[in-house]
């Protein structure tokens, strides 16, 4: 083939260090803007973000030349950095170590779009730990429960 074609979409998912509620409804929107201005700095195309208090949800379509984790590393860095220095109030706020992610099928964005925008509602009912368990889950991805939260 003399080209190369790739349409690769991800769902991203990390909480806060300690699954800490600071990401209050105020602060939420300007945390979700901030995030989806650092990944199109980094050339991904961001299709949905949200999330609750404890967690951030992200579909984004990436390219090819740069591993996944270094654009994690540095969404979670300079976002830190950012709530740092924005809100000096926030001194203590920290994202956990990891992360999960996730490849999305161009039949599933639709769905998983719905299901980030919904977040209020699904976690009237379920915690984080208990979505991303049913995630991994779903995925077939193997699991250690130590290693869950931070």
């Amino acid at each position: 083939m003399a080209g190369t074609f790739h349409n690769l979409k991800f769902h991203l998912v990390f909480s806060t260090k300690g699954r800490d509620r600071w990401l209050t409804e105020v602060l939420r929107p300007r945390v979700w803007e901030y995030l989806t201005g650092i990944l199109k700095g980094e050339g991904a195309k961001v299709l949905a973000i949200g999330g609750v208090e404890d967690h951030v949800h992200i579909l984004f379509g990436w390219r090819t030349d740069e591993a996944i984790s270094v654009l994690v590393r540095n969404l979670k860095a300079n976002s830190s950095k950012w709530i740092h220095q924005t809100f000096p109030e926030l001194a203590e706020f920290r994202w956990q170590e990891g992360y999960a992610i996730f490849s999305v099928s161009e039949s599933q964005v639709e769905r998983v779009k719905h299901y980030i925008a919904g977040q209020k509602e699904h976690h009237r009912v379920k915690s984080f730990q208990e979505e991303l368990v049913e995630f991994l889950k779903a995925h077939n991805m193997p699991y250690d429960e130590r290693y869950l939260s931070d």
